[in-house]
């Protein structure tokens, strides 16, 4: 472990400012926690219950909402918990704890929508041999494959964070911890901010240069389809994975691999938001709008209520 003897706890600084009206910014952060729960488990409830969801795409989208509830679970109710009583503190052991799940469901998140742009790719581009393609072995690695990655390289991150000294330096200028923000307080995180430098190359955009293949290989083939329904099903079909890449990753690039400058703290918060409780609130609501398949089993499933 490193040099924390100096301090038990930390102390979450992000909206202190006392001109910022606290109550009121609980509530907004209880909306946005609220729906994004709702909205995920919606999601997951649909592709359980409706059969002709049970595909490798949905089975994907299920375990994209999953990752995303759990994403926001991490940091909101402690944000939550600090603007409705005041208290600022969070234990070592407790910011330690935040960092690993934290990173572990945003790492697992950002492979995850890797395997869905493959299965995409698959079923475009090689429709015919798609069964054949996502054999049971391959279906297994693409869905299991990401949480066993994204839990290993959140324990070595986490691993190389319990290392850091802070020579009594305890207030993070943020919502929650996560590793940029111990960086900025330790007193030797030269090497910690090396490693966050390629774990965001490795995790983020090596997975983002896949995708840009992948979408590139199937706007190539949708493109050259004569039907224009059929180009117009495929590309509806591809936008809601789209937007959320979108959302995901540019929140992702802004918040850790943009370059430093003198507003940086009042970017990270921005950015922070955006990325830990907006992109997961805003996920549901693009699958839900843009994608026929879970209207329809929306549709179903309300339709069955009403005979209740």
């Amino acid at each position: 472990m490193g040099n924390h003897s100096y301090f038990e706890a930390f102390h979450i600084l992000a909206f202190s400012d006392t001109s910022v009206n606290h109550l009121l910014m609980f509530f907004v952060f209880f909306v946005i926690y609220s729906t994004t729960v709702v909205g995920n488990v919606i999601i997951i409830s649909l592709v359980l219950a409706d059969s002709r969801l049970h595909t490798p795409m949905y089975i994907l989208l299920s375990n994209l909402s999953s990752l995303d509830v759990g994403f926001t679970t991490v940091t909101i109710p402690k944000l939550m918990d600090i603007l409705l009583t005041g208290y600022h503190s969070i234990s070592y052991r407790s910011c330690l704890t935040q960092l690993y799940f934290f990173v572990f469901f945003g790492s697992t998140e950002a492979l995850i929508l890797s395997s869905m742009a493959y299965d995409r790719y698959v079923a475009i581009c090689h429709p015919l041999q798609y069964h054949a393609i996502m054999s049971g072995k391959k279906y297994a690695l693409i869905v299991g494959g990401p949480w066993i990655m994204g839990s290993v390289n959140s324990f070595f991150l986490t691993s190389m964070a319990s290392k850091l000294s802070f020579c009594g330096a305890r207030n993070i200028d943020e919502f929650y911890c996560n590793f940029k923000a111990l960086s900025k307080i330790s007193c030797n995180s030269s090497g910690f901010q090396t490693i966050i430098y390629i774990d965001t190359f490795i995790v983020i955009l090596f997975q983002l240069m896949l995708i840009f293949i992948s979408y590139i290989k199937i706007i190539t083939v949708t493109l050259g389809i004569r039907s224009s329904g059929a180009r117009m099903k495929f590309f509806s079909t591809c936008s809601s994975h789209l937007t959320t890449l979108i959302i995901f990753y540019g929140s992702v690039l802004c918040m850790y691999a943009r370059p430093p400058s003198q507003h940086a703290d009042d970017l990270d918060n921005v950015f922070s938001v955006l990325h830990t409780a907006i992109t997961p609130m805003l996920n549901p609501l693009v699958y839900s709008l843009r994608n026929n398949d879970v209207k329809s089993a929306l549709e179903k499933i309300k339709e069955k209520l009403k005979w209740l």
